[in-house]
């Protein structure tokens, strides 16, 4: 089971929702409301302080820390979001949760297959299962993705097998899949670029006359970078049909954001002249519909949309980083009450939607997804150490031949040590 479903092409299209789980419907692919009519209107608001500025800002929640659903009236201002999931049924739910658990599953296993040196470095996703899942779920088909390099589970949604975003990290190729076989681009290390890259792509698809949304991710440290200002710019004045999706996990890596900005990231869209809203990152049916509400809008040549979504990164920027350094346990412990997926198991079991044989089931699932990844990953050959000097220069370069050999003499010098 976790062959097929975890290496699939995810079965979206304009006119069907989407499966989290395999023979279910997915949740959150279609892009058009749900259930805008229904009277049940699941969505509340809470606030956050802004710890420059001292003031509150507005969060989009829909399921609380303690699992809740919260009843909202119809002519809310915000009950645009909410009709997005008003629909949303208990299949759909179950999908979400099986996608943040095996999503978490994958990234514990490639954090301890780096520990043992299989891999040369990796950045975890811990703690933001919700902001990637719920937002990975809003996409179609047709729409395309333009990733950071910690977007494990939005690659999960798009159908990407897990085990092909960790050839980069291991050193054995410069990405892993053909980023048009799932509309998902290649991981990008150079912050911020790929903001930019996100809105020539969906000023090309204007163009075209496509119906089709952009999305792109980046982090909150990210968002300090020219390039994503750039990018909103250009965004707003051709009316690109795209979506800044900034996972704000508090940290670039040991910046806090108060020594990032002095108002609330999502505010700054209004200075580009287009809206932007900051969502409970850990909520992940919160995340699902702003997404499908900012996709669909685009998708309607209404233009880009900024959202927020205020999280945490549970764990190290990457395996290299120490934040024990930077940041107290306390501040952890806080968030961990907070976990997205305890959130929606609180949901589904006070609901009635999941037993203990769909827990167990997912258990197992886990487990067998796990032993693929380390099997696949030590399976992967060696790095060939000295591909890092090829295609630096068309018609080669002395420095590049003086570099490689004297790498290669330091190379040598490990099989003189052990012949003596």
């Amino acid at each position: 089971m976790t062959e097929s479903t975890a290496a699939r092409k995810p079965r979206r299209s304009a006119g069907s929702k989407a499966a989290g789980t395999t023979g279910t419907k997915a949740a959150g692919t279609t892009g058009s409301k749900a259930g805008t009519g229904a009277k049940r209107t699941t969505r509340t608001t809470s606030t956050t302080r802004n710890a420059a500025q001292g003031s509150e800002t507005e969060l989009v929640q829909l399921l609380t820390p303690e699992g809740e659903r919260v009843e909202t009236a119809e002519n809310s201002p915000y009950a645009e979001y909410a009709a997005y999931v008003a629909d949303i049924t208990p299949d759909e739910l179950r999908g979400l949760y099986r996608d943040m658990v095996l999503t978490r599953r994958f990234d514990a296993e490639a954090t301890a297959l780096q520990r043992q040196g299989e891999l040369g470095l990796w950045a975890s996703l811990l703690g933001q299962e919700a902001a990637q899942i719920g937002s990975g779920r809003a996409t179609r088909e047709d729409d395309y993705v333009f990733p950071t390099y910690r977007e494990h589970g939005v690659a999960w949604c798009r159908g990407v097998d897990p085990t092909n975003l960790l050839g980069m990290f291991r050193g054995v190729n410069n990405g892993g899949w053909d980023p048009n076989s799932n509309n998902f681009h290649l991981y990008t290390i150079v912050i911020g670029s790929q903001a930019l890259h996100a809105t020539g792509y969906a000023m090309g698809i204007t163009k075209d006359g496509a119906d089709s949304g952009v999305i792109a991710y980046f982090g909150d440290g990210a968002s300090s970078q020219g390039d994503v200002s750039e990018a909103f710019n250009f965004a707003a004045v051709y009316n690109a049909p795209v979506v800044f999706f900034c996972q704000n996990n508090q940290w670039a890596i040991s910046e806090s954001n108060e020594k990032q900005t002095r108002v609330p990231l999502y505010q700054r869209a209004q200075g580009f002249g287009f809206p932007g809203v900051r969502v409970d990152g850990n909520d992940v049916l919160a995340s699902l519909a702003v997404t499908r509400w900012a996709l669909d809008r685009a998708r309607r040549g209404e233009g880009p949309a900024l959202i927020e979504a205020y999280t945490y990164r549970m764990g190290a920027h990457t395996t290299s980083d120490d934040p024990s350094r930077y940041r107290h346990d306390d501040e952890r412990a806080a968030w961990e009450a907070k976990d997205p997926i305890l959130r929606l198991r609180r949901f589904l079991e006070s609901a009635n939607h999941a037993d203990e044989g769909f827990f167990a089931e997912l258990e197992a699932e886990s487990e067998a997804l796990g032993k693929r990844v380390r099997e696949v990953v030590r399976a992967m050959p060696d790095p060939d150490r000295f591909a890092i000097f090829e295609n630096v220069y068309a018609d080669g370069h002395a420095l590049v031949d003086e570099e490689r050999a004297q790498f290669a003499a330091y190379q040598a010098s490990f099989a003189d040590a052990e012949g003596v």
